[in-house]
């Protein structure tokens, strides 16, 4: 018999005369044609092959018909920049969310046909090509509460005398009904995603837990907070120790606990570092007690009498130690929103508003720069400052005292000085939003849940919301964060910050 040359037979069967857009039209019948030739082909070559076989083949050669159809024409394995020719740049692709989230994991199930499909062409059941079409979609798995039960075996002597039980492993809290993944849940919870305990506790019974005591979390949050109060410690010390510190206090309400109603929660902060501060008062006396242990050489803030006040206590003593004095440096942000408020009545605000765009587009333009450059770009500013300088000196006469428009100028002249400072030296920021925006989840968290019951509160919010902002700052999840800590200080390890983690985990 004559022996017939399959990949022939196929090729001119899919190119013979025909082109690409025309293979595409008439798929069905080749598929029905080739189904038939590819049949009658093996039988004449070898009567043995079964059924099943003969699909197996018909599959493949299938298969490959699919690719000259539809794949791509191309078989190079990457295509060289064409650099002479500009073409616009592809469309990205919508990202699988396996690309998107490489961290979580991902869990495959196999999606069956309910029946075995026929052949649309000659209408024969299906086989199974081996081959399979994937697409992804995010899931999420519902929060699971569950009861650990401890069952710790006990050990005796044949004396009788003596019987000895497996020993606890270390908590975060002895003795405590909840374990250390639901404490650190609650603190986060609250101090980082702004839960209110009533909230959770809602959330919490939606979720099948009925009947959570509130109260009982709430103690939770003040044992975490004492048990990672040298991490807190750490942090202080870190600002303390910084020669340009950030400072700004937002009120903090005292509900009962206190004979003083309206305390403040004071902040004291570096690019890494965040330390906040209860206190029943708005006195200097507060930035003064922490700047008279501290490195400071350069604070950061509005201009609130207290920091003033607090800064000139502070030189008074370095000036007998024989130390550098601290210089402050106010914040552009403050001076520049006094010129937007009355813009609508005054024009000429105007010139200040345009002068402070120039002046942060350079800042923008200088950011991730070393010094020396930093320095030449905001070299650029001074002539921004100057001019501004210069209009305002003519214009404040002819404005009466307290007009809107007289006391922004008069708040750009009087704190020239220390608006200016940050242009000689690069370790000085242009303004104090970066402090500011630390203060934002005390100041969102007190709109739902208030203020504190006790002082004991207030001394939680601040060692958390410290750890937690300071977490924000170093790009650290804070939940992540909270949990190694845990771990670490429970195994005997040394405490440490959430920059220090940050750098541990590079390593």
């Amino acid at each position: 018999m004559e022996q017939i040359d399959l990949g022939n037979i196929s090729n001119s069967t899919k190119l013979d005369g025909l082109s690409k857009g025309d293979l595409i039209r008439q798929n069905t019948l080749l598929q029905t044609e080739l189904t038939l030739a590819i049949k009658e082909i093996y039988r004449l070559k070898n009567q043995q092959l079964t059924d099943e076989q003969l699909k197996l083949i018909l599959s493949e050669h299938l298969g490959e018909l699919q690719r000259t159809l539809y794949g791509a024409s191309s078989e190079r394995y990457k295509k060289p920049e064409d650099k002479k020719k500009k073409t616009e740049p592809p469309k990205p692709r919508t990202k699988l969310p396996s690309d998107r989230y490489p961290n979580i994991p991902v869990r495959e199930e196999l999606v069956p046909f309910d029946e075995v499909p026929l052949c649309d062409a000659c209408g024969n059941v299906l086989i199974d090509s081996g081959m399979t079409e994937e697409s992804e979609q995010l899931t999420v798995i519902p929060k699971k509460y569950e009861i650990v039960r401890l069952i710790r075996p006990k050990f005796r002597c044949s004396c009788h005398a003596c019987i000895k039980t497996a020993p606890l492993p270390p908590r975060i809290i002895a003795g405590s009904s909840y374990s250390d993944e639901m404490i650190i849940d609650v603190v986060a919870s609250k101090y980082c995603d702004l839960i209110p305990i009533e909230r959770y506790v809602q959330m919490a019974a939606r979720g099948g837990l009925i009947d959570l005591p509130p109260q009982s979390l709430i103690e939770l949050t003040h044992g975490f907070a004492d048990f990672v109060k040298v991490s807190y410690e750490l942090i202080k010390n870190g600002v303390m120790a910084s020669r340009v510190i950030n400072a700004d206090e937002t009120p903090h309400k005292m509900l009962e606990g206190s004979a003083t109603k309206s305390w403040y929660l004071w902040g004291f902060s570096t690019p890494t570092l965040c330390f906040l501060e209860a206190h029943d008062t708005r006195s200097g006396d507060v930035a003064s007690d922490m700047l008279l242990n501290s490195n400071c050489e350069i604070l950061v803030t509005d201009v609130f009498s207290g920091y003033g006040k607090a800064v000139k206590i502070s030189n008074v003593e370095r000036l007998k130690n024989q130390k550098p004095l601290i210089q402050n440096a106010n914040c552009n942000a403050h001076a520049r929103r006094y010129f937007f408020k009355p813009r609508l009545h005054y024009k000429e605000a105007e010139f200040y508003l345009e002068q402070y765009h120039q002046i942060y587009r350079l800042n923008a333009e200088a950011k991730g720069q070393p010094p020396d450059q930093v320095l030449k770009f905001r070299s650029q500013m001074k002539i921004h400052f100057e001019e501004m300088k210069n209009m305002a000196m003519a214009e404040l006469p002819r404005y009466p005292n307290k007009n809107k428009y007289q006391k922004a100028l008069n708040y750009f002249l009087q704190n020239y000085q220390g608006l200016t400072l940050f242009l000689s030296d690069p370790e000085v920021p242009i303004d104090n939003n970066a402090q500011e925006r630390l203060l934002r989840s005390h100041v969102v968290g007190r709109k739902t849940w208030y203020g504190t019951h006790s002082e004991r509160g207030a001394e939680t919010a601040s060692i958390l919301f410290s750890i937690i902002e300071t977490c924000k700052l170093n790009d650290v999840n804070p939940r992540e964060f909270l949990k190694n800590l845990a771990q670490d200080l429970l195994a005997g390890k040394n405490p440490y910050t959430p920059s220090e983690f940050r750098d541990l985990q590079k390593i």
